[in-house]
Formats: C-alpha cells, structure tokens, sequence
C-alpha cells in the first residue's frame, strides 16, 4: 500500500471530510472512487471533464477558462462535493483551497495502461458508457497522456500541490482510500 498522509497533528478532532478533490491520470480510478465515496459520504460528485466540455448530441464544445470557473465557483459553494479529474491549470485552483481532502490516486503506470486497453473494449462493445465516442485514436491519445501524466503532470502536482499537503493522501487504489475514510469515521470525535 502506497499512501502519504500530512496532517496538522489534530487526531483528537478528525472528522469525516464533505469536500474532496481527486486527482490522477487517465485510467487511475478517479471516477470509480469518485461513486463509490459518493455513496459513502452522501456527496454529489463531478467529473472535470464535464465542466470542460460542453456536452451534446452535435459533438462537445470547450469551454473558456472563465465559464470553466463560474461552473467549478457553482460547484464548490455547496455543502459537500466530490470533485474528480485529471486538470491542474489554474481554473482548478478554488476547488484545491476550499478542499478538505485532496487524493492523489496513482496506481502503477502498467496497471493504467491495461485498464485503458479493457476499457476501450468495454466501450466498443457498449458494456461501459463513455462521455465521447470511443475511436482508435481516442485510444492511442489515452497511452500518450497516461505517459504525459507519468513524466510530467505528475512532478509538477508534487511541486504545485505542496502548499496543500496537510490536507492531501496519495494512494495507489480506491481501497486505500475507503480503508483511510473507514478509518476516520472510526475514529471521528475521539479524544
């Protein structure tokens, strides 16, 4: 199990978090352990992707950075969230401050590449839905930024993310992180 907690050192007030970001690459999880805390925590959850894209039946539109924000301010103004994706542009910025948990989810770069070839073919095969339409080129761009996310974004949400590290875990599956939760609830309110 790879997992990194920082925390304050307040053990005696820990408390199950209501607004939680996750982040990880292509094929890590994120929106598999987005549902499932979702369900635990009773919280909303929003795929970044959406709030980049404008979805419809004609093909998908990006969004501007300022639309992308008054989207993402909407979002985090509520009581609880769960928000996932890939992002670390600037837009994203509120959603990381007003986090009281953020999950780097960073399974083995191997494991994200053969779920990104079980995946297209649960999609091709209409056995999972997709916010695009899977295409080969689609498929070979997911190697492409699984590699980008690996050498590059991943280093620089280390160098970025640092100013949140009291309130970040790194974890390389969802079980790790239910285990952390489970683990707070257990022991929210002792003192």
């Amino acid at each position: 199990m790879k997992m990194h907690f920082e925390s304050t050192g307040n053990t005696d007030k820990l408390t199950l978090p209501r607004k939680i970001h996750i982040i990880g690459s292509v094929a890590s999880g994120k929106t598999t352990l987005a549902k499932e805390m979702s369900k635990l925590l009773g919280a909303a959850h929003y795929e970044l992707d959406n709030v980049v894209w404008k979805r419809s039946a004609e093909g998908d539109i990006r969004r501007s950075d300022k639309q992308k924000k008054v989207i993402l301010k909407d979002i985090i103004c509520s009581d609880s969230w769960i928000i996932e994706g890939v992002h670390t542009d600037d837009w994203i910025e509120d959603s990381l401050l007003h986090a009281e948990l953020i999950i780097l989810l960073d399974p083995a770069y191997g494991i994200r590449n053969i779920r990104i070839i079980k995946r297209f073919l649960r999609q091709k095969l209409n056995i999972e839905e997709a916010n695009y339409t899977p295409s080969f080129r689609i498929f070979l761009n997911m190697f492409k930024w699984n590699r980008y996310f690996e050498h590059t974004a991943k280093p620089f949400i280390f160098s970025k993310f640092s100013a949140y590290g009291h309130k970040m875990i790194m974890a390389e599956n969802k079980s790790d992180v239910i285990e952390f939760l489970t683990y707070i609830e257990r022991h929210s309110g002792a003192g």
